[in-house]
């Protein structure tokens, strides 16, 4: 994301919000839609690797809960995936 691309306050981030499915609860994440495109042009080969760096930078953006982490990995991969496949 570059620099003019990052918003300039919360209420910016705030209207960047995606709501997305994780374990049968609807969350609304912050830049989901921007942070996919970063880590798409990172070309990382595992789906490990995708999902670390997915979860890493929603992080910035979102409150993760630790208990639902993994909950939280799975629901972000499976977006990536939805975004990036054609």
């Amino acid at each position: 994301m570059s620099e003019k691309d990052k918003p300039c306050c919360t209420a910016e981030a705030l209207r960047r919000i995606r709501q997305v499915d994780v374990g049968g609860i609807t969350v609304g994440l912050a830049m989901l839609d921007d942070i996919i495109d970063e880590v798409q042009g990172l070309h990382l080969a595992s789906k490990d690797a995708i999902g670390e760096e997915l979860l890493k930078r929603v992080k910035v953006y979102n409150y993760i809960p630790p208990a639902v982490t993994e909950k939280y990995r799975i629901a972000l991969l499976r977006e990536y995936e939805k975004k990036v496949t054609p």
